[in-house]
């Protein structure tokens, strides 16, 4: 049987974005794993902090679950300023720099000999004002929108991926169910003469037997070891995960319950089997339930 499967997402992905203007260049690099909810991690350098709330929302809005991390890197251009240099300022800083050198000198204190290098990087030099910080925060903010974009894209990609898995999964624990339910209707009759033949054992060993007393035993016998309500159960469990596929959107929590009721009925299957066959029906159910909440435990 082919499987109908929604729209899914998975809780992993990876997505980055690069930027760039007058003398600043920046990095964004969003990774997302599992969690049980959304959990979100944003590392901004300073200056940036302004950015976090809207950064907020806007992660809230596109994704549901996962532990995300949001981070941004910036790099200055120090050539950037270093091409329009003010000649009174370079006066200046070459008097700050000599007072300085005699200050340490009064002291006792040597300093290494300033280099033009040195002095040329001083931001004093530049034709910004002094501690002038200023980043385009504007156009670093516009790079988010199609950052997140590209997060959610890859997770949809991979939870289409997941999907298909889940969906012959599915399948094989209905083909299992069945199969389970012929070797069930199979073992009845040497089960019975089982019972038939410990019946007749128990009359010649033992006088004045309370039949009615052995029949109650026998007739609890039966139904410890009747499976059908197992059966009944992994049926509705199988229709139940198909819905919850081709519904699609964030299900993976509830997919995440139904693998543990999948589970119950698999463990109470091998428990009351009685029978080689059935048992290693129930084993190969136990295999693939496993398998499938492994793939389950990705959907976002």
């Amino acid at each position: 049987m082919v499987n109908a499967v929604g729209r899914l997402a998975s809780m992993t992905g990876y997505a980055t974005r690069t930027g760039a203007a007058v003398g600043v260049a920046w990095t964004w690099e969003a990774r997302s794993v599992n969690a049980r909810g959304l959990d979100l991690r944003l590392r901004l350098p300073e200056g940036c902090g302004d950015l976090e709330p809207g950064l907020r929302r806007d992660l809230a809005a596109g994704l549901a679950r996962g532990a995300v991390t949001l981070g941004l890197r910036i790099t200055r251009d120090t050539a950037a300023g270093s091409a329009t240099l003010d000649p009174d300022r370079v006066a200046g800083a070459l008097t700050r720099v000599a007072q300085v050198e005699a200050a340490a000198a009064a002291q006792g204190l040597p300093l290494a000999p300033s280099s033009a290098a040195d002095i040329v990087n001083l931001r004093l030099l530049s034709d910004a004002a002094p501690g002038d910080d200023t980043l385009p925060l504007d156009a670093i903010r516009a790079d988010t929108a199609p950052l997140i974009a590209a997060l959610v894209e890859m997770r949809r990609a991979e939870g289409a991926a997941i999907g298909t898995v889940i969906a012959g999964q599915i399948d094989r624990i209905a083909q299992l169910t069945e199969g389970a339910a012929t070797a069930a209707a199979a073992r009845s009759e040497p089960q019975a003469a089982r019972l038939k033949a410990a019946l007749t054992a128990i009359g010649e060993i033992a006088d004045g037997v309370d039949e009615a007393r052995i029949a109650q035993e026998l007739a609890l016998i039966a139904v410890k070891s009747d499976v059908i309500e197992e059966l009944d159960r992994l049926r509705a469990h199988v229709a139940a995960a198909r819905d919850l596929l081709a519904t699609g959107g964030t299900v993976g929590r509830k997919l995440d319950f139904l693998m543990q009721e999948f589970n119950r009925e698999a463990n109470t299957l091998c428990s009351k089997s009685g029978d080689a066959a059935l048992t290693a029906i129930g084993l190969d159910l136990k295999l693939v339930i496993d398998q499938m909440r492994e793939q389950v435990q990705n959907l976002e």
